[in-house]
Formats: structure tokens, C-alpha cells, sequence
């Protein structure tokens, strides 16, 4: 009932079309039911010269009256084709009109729920997202998203008109004859019984096929994200061989719900032939005492068949219904999850010119202090380092400035204010990021560049490209501008797709650049002439950069050397070099290793210049 509550929610909007759906739907059935009292009319009465009584025909003994032909007589033939095939040209007209509803609402609901799954995504934070793996997020925002409408657009209207059909059918056979009643009765505990227990295997079994559909996604997903690596390691048989494994076992549950379908087909099937038989025999006793026609047997026996059909189908309706109800569940699961970073301020942060102040921060992650009593002043305009060995905080202490990270410790201000009275997007809008792991999308790098803008300023893109060092490059590509980046940026060398998001953030120009290791890919000379160019061009802005290279922080206002989550050393260049403590050390020997390195591109210029 959770489930169905749940996706209520989203389905009310278009009950009023569902209801009438669903009338136009009943009306039809309720005209097919009748067909085979028309069958029995013409057998009785046309093929056969029955004896006219004045129950004759029920509720189409208006047929019978004389005004429409007598009995055996062709014009009573016509007159019951005629009522036929009105009545079947109802049922088309009506069922025609009810799938194209239903579709409609089907669509209409899809739609709705994968629009809000998707935007849940968006709103929950990086932590909260990583407890779902990529295919189990796949899954829920496509596959569980038309599983789960489903559920509302055909399978309870559908059970709705099994009931109704259940139901009209065993007033319309007791006003046949009440006998034919007792065959569904005696065999109606055997088929719940079995309704049960095909409801609880297959509610499993479901799970299990979710789950191995899920795990398919991820190796999927994960081979087309790490080809390059697969393919240097050559590794392709390995990843085969695990891809074997997930396309098994998805094979093997799909395998399972086949062996448990026919199973349940089985006992349904010899249940339904036993109703019929049973139904013939006490048809031919009923007829043979005089008490029934021979076309009141066909009517019945046809009666008894939809009563066992129906049964069935009611049987598959639930078997459908476990894997949609599983699709509901997990979406109701996922909706319901709520970020841990919350975006629950309310004021705009409108400032050109923020001064940010870290006071006493800390932050605990599963029991972990990952920063300890961190205090840092940042007044607009300010160009501050942050270094440290591996593991240290320096990426997660720039997460806390966005919040991408809420701090369980202390707080950070912007012009004096608390950043959680602020909203998020007008927090992050005060931010240029340029994250460690550098995606780009599938798409042109103009496109790329300018992702911060709904329009596509081409001066504005160039000038960002120019800045960041990227212009030499694109203009050796044959589309320039317009070329088209793989996912991930694939098609571009690593320093490359490092100098595009930096123009993607230069392009974006808010008053605080944020520079996470976004340098690492770049050789000496570039970095060199574009944090040059930041330090020329960007002076008013503030800049945090974060780097594993020191000389990328040497001209820095403030530098701080971080270990285990704490700032150990902190100090402009020469003060820290002066200090001789762990940065001094390490930049020391970073520049020895520098100096070996072999400069071939200054190497080369020298021999061509030759």
C-alpha cells in the first residue's frame, strides 16, 4: 500500500482521465459479455426451430417478440447479426478509446516521474549519491520509472476490469442456469491458493532479476568509462569474461521466472480444461432432462471458459504487479532520501566583492575527523595556495566553501554571514570550480566552454580559451570551436581537457576561482604563463588554488601546508622557505627532480631554429 500511495501522488493529476478511461473500458467488456447470449439465441432459434417461451432470449427477448422475424427464420438471423455487430463495434470503439487514454496517462506519468527522480538527483549531495552505484541509478531513473507507471497506466485498470468481468459474468451464467455456478466455486480455493503462492515466488524472483539487471548497468557502464585503461592493460578478455558473468546470471533469473510462469500455466491450464469439461457434462445432463437448450450450453460453457480465463489473467496481473511494485518501492526509496546538505537557506547572496572566513572548521565523516580547527581568512582580491601530501583535506576543504561538504564543526562566513543562510544556488553562483576529476561533456567545446550561459557569446568563449591557454590548440583542430568532445572529453589529451574547464570557469567569471589540482596535467612553461595570466588579468578577482606541484603557489599571498587534515605550516613563499619545515623540504626536491627532467619541446624549437 506504500508504493500505491506513493505514486498516488504523481497519478491524481490525471484520475479524471483514468476514470473515464475506465467506464468507457467497462461499457466495452460489458458488451463483449453479452455476445455469447446472442450466440446461444441464434443457435436455439435460427439454426434450430426452438419453441419460443416468454423467458427466451433474457435479456433479448425483444429479438423474439416477432416484430424482428420468426423463429428459423432469416430475417431473425439478420436482426441478431445486426445487434452483434453493434455491440462488437461498441467494444472496439470503446477499448480503442480507453488504450489511447491510458497511453496518454501512461506517458504523461513516465515523464513526470523520471523528471522528478532526476531532480532528486540533482539535489542530493555527492555522499549521499555514492551510496547507489551507477547501474542501480540507471536503473531507477529509466528502467524503474517505466516499470512503475505501468503499474498505474494498465495493470489496475486491468485488474479493475478483471473484477468487473468476473463479476458480470456470474450474475450473467446464474441467470442462465444457477448449476453452472458450483464448478468456479469448488475450483476457486485451488486457484487462490495458487494466485498466493505465484505472487510470494515471483515478488522474489523479481528482486533477483532488479539486482542482476543492476549489476549488468554497472559493468556496462564502468567498460565504457575506462576503455582506454582497458585497452592499455589489455584486459579486453577479462572485462568479457565479467560482462559473461552479469549477462549469466541476469540469464538465469530471467531462466527462473520462465520455469515459474509455466509452472503456474500449468496448474491454471489443467484447472481451466477441468472447469470446461465439468461444464459440458453438466450442460449435456441439463439438456438431456429438458431443463436447457443446446444453446444455452455454448453460452454457459463460453461463460465458465472467461470465469477461468479471467481467474488467469487476474493471476498475471499480480505476477506483473511484484516487479512493478518492486520498481515503486525502490523509487519511493530514492525519493525519500534526503541530502545531506541541505539547501535550506533562504537569503540571495548578492556580493561582487565576498570575503570569506573559515573559523574553527572541522568536519567528521563516519567517525573520521577528515579537518581539524581550521582557520583561514579570505578578503577579496586574495590569491591563496593550498599544499599537502596526498589525503591530507586540501580537495574536501575547498567542497565545504560550495557545500558540497557541510562542516559539523565551527563555520564559514561570507561577509560575516553564515553560507547556509544563503541558498545553494546563489552560494555556488559565486564560484568558478575547477574540479580535480575533469569531466567535459559530449558536446562541442564552444558548447563546453560556454556551459555556464544559456547563449553562446563567441567573443567571450575565444577570450576565456585565451586565457586558459586553450586557443593554440583548438585552432589546430579542423572544426575549431565546433569540434565534438567524446564523453569525458575523449578525443582530447589530459591537458587539454584541463585548459577547457579552466576556460569553462574563466568564461564563467564569478568573483572567486577556484583552482582544485586543475594544473596537474600541464607542463612546466603553461602553467607557468596562465597562472601569469590569472595574476595579470584576474588581479581583483580571489583565487584558491590547491596543487600538488609547489611552484604552482609560489606567487600566492598566503600559502598553507596541510597534513592530516590540519594546517601545519602556513606563511607566503619566502617565509615558508625560510621556516625550512615540510614545504620548504618538498618544493626542494620538486625542483631537483624538475631540473633532470629533459625539456624536448625547448629542445626542439632549438634544433629547428638551427
Amino acid at each position: 500500500m506504500e508504493t500505491l500511495r506513493f505514486g498516488y501522488k504523481f497519478f491524481k493529476k490525471s484520475m479524471p482521465v483514468a476514470v473515464f478511461a475506465e467506464l468507457l473500458s467497462l461499457l466495452g467488456i460489458y458488451a463483449e459479455l453479452l455476445l455469447p447470449l446472442l450466440t446461444g439465441i441464434l443457435i436455439d432459434f435460427v439454426i434450430q426451430s426452438g419453441q419460443i417461451a416468454d423467458d427466451s432470449g433474457g435479456m433479448f427477448h425483444f429479438l423474439l417478440t416477432g416484430r424482428f422475424g420468426g423463429a428459423h427464420s432469416m430475417k431473425l438471423f439478420w436482426s441478431i447479426a445486426a445487434v452483434y455487430i453493434l455491440l462488437v463495434a461498441i467494444r472496439i470503439g470503446f477499448i480503442y478509446a480507453r488504450d489511447l487514454m491510458q497511453e496518454w496517462i501512461g506517458l504523461k506519468l513516465e515523464t513526470e516521474l523520471r523528471y522528478e527522480t532526476y531532480g532528486k538527483l540533482m539535489e542530493l549531495d555527492s555522499a549521499t549519491i555514492s551510496d547507489y552505484n551507477s547501474g542501480e541509478l540507471l536503473q531507477i531513473l529509466n528502467s524503474d520509472t517505466i516499470m512503475f507507471k505501468e503499474l498505474f497506466a494498465h495493470r489496475l485498470p486491468y485488474l479493475v476490469d478483471a473484477v468487473f468481468m468476473l463479476a458480470v459474468t456470474l450474475i450473467l451464467i446464474a441467470g442462465i442456469n444457477i448449476s453452472f455456478i458450483v464448478i468456479p466455486l469448488i475450483l476457486m480455493p485451488f486457484l487462490v491458493k495458487a494466485v498466493l503462492d505465484f505472487k510470494k515466488k515471483a515478488r522474489i524472483n523479481f528482486q533477483d532479476i532488479r539486482s542482476k539487471s543492476s549489476e549488468m548497468n554497472l559493468t556496462v557502464q564502468e567498460n565504457i568509462a575506462a576503455v582506454r585503461i582497458v585497452r592499455s592493460f589489455t584486459n579486453e578478455e577479462l572485462e568479457k569474461e565479467k560482462f559473461c558473468v552479469s549477462n549469466q546470471n541476469l540469464l538465469n533469473s530471467r531462466l527462473q521466472q520462465i520455469w515459474l510462469s509455466s509452472k503456474f500455466d500449468l496448474t491454471f491450464n489443467s484447472i481451466k480444461q477441468i472447469a470446461y469439461i465439468g461444464t459440458i457434462i453438466i450442460g449435456a445432463v441439463l439438456v438431456m432432462n429438458g431443463y436447457m437448450t443446446v444453446g444455452y450450453i455454448l453460452s454457459s460453457s463460453t461463460y465458465v471458459l472467461r470465469i477461468m480465463n479471467n481467474i488467469t489473467g487476474l493471476n498475471n496481473h499480480i505476477f506483473n504487479m511484484q516487479q512493478q511494485t518492486i520498481a515503486g518501492l525502490e523509487l519511493k526509496h530514492f525519493m525519500e532520501k534526503s541530502s545531506n546538505v541541505p539547501d535550506s537557506g533562504e537569503q540571495s547572496l548578492r556580493c561582487d566583492a565576498p570575503d570569506i572566513e573559515l573559523k574553527n572548521v572541522s568536519l567528521n565523516i563516519d567517525g573520521q575527523e577528515i579537518l581539524k580547527n581550521i582557520n583561514v581568512s579570505v578578503p577579496y582580491g586574495k590569491k591563496l595556495g593550498i599544499v599537502g601530501e596526498t589525503g591530507s583535506g586540501k580537495s574536501v576543504l575547498l567542497k565545504t566553501l560550495v557545500r558540497t561538504r557541510d562542516i559539523t564543526g565551527g563555520s564559514i562566513t561570507i561577509d560575516g554571514h553564515d553560507i547556509k543562510e544563503f541558498g545553494l544556488d546563489s552560494l555556488r553562483r559565486m564560484y568558478s570550480y575547477v574540479f580535480q576529476d575533469v569531466f567535459l561533456f559530449s558536446n562541442t567545446i564552444e558548447s563546453n566552454i560556454a556551459y555556464s550561459r544559456s547563449d553562446i557569446d563567441e567573443r567571450m568563449v575565444t577570450q576565456a580559451a585565451e586565457h586558459a591557454q586553450a586557443a593554440k590548440f583548438i585552432d589546430t583542430l579542423a572544426d575549431r570551436y565546433k569540434t565534438i568532445v567524446g564523453e569525458r572529453g575523449l578525443g582530447i589529451s589530459g591537458g587539454q581537457k584541463q585548459r577547457v574547464s579552466i576556460a569553462r570557469a574563466f568564461h564563467k567569471n564569478a568573483p572567486v576561482f577556484i583552482l582544485d589540482d586543475s594544473t596537474s596535467a600541464l607542463d612546466v612553461n603553461t602553467e607557468r604563463i596562465l597562472l601569469k595570466d590569472i595574476e595579470d588579468n584576474f588581479k581583483e578577482k580571489t583565487v584558491i588554488i590547491t596543487a600538488h606541484r609547489f611552484s604552482s603557489v609560489v606567487n600566492c599571498d598566503e600559502i598553507l601546508y596541510m597534513r592530516d587534515g590540519e594546517i601545519t605550516e602556513r606563511g607566503t613563499f619566502e617565509e615558508l622557505m625560510a621556516l625550512g619545515g615540510s614545504f620548504a623540504h618538498v618544493y626542494n626536491v620538486q625542483q631537483q627532480q624538475q631540473a633532470s627532467v629533459v625539456d624536448y619541446d625547448s629542445l626542439a624549437e632549438k634544433s629547428g631554429g638551427k
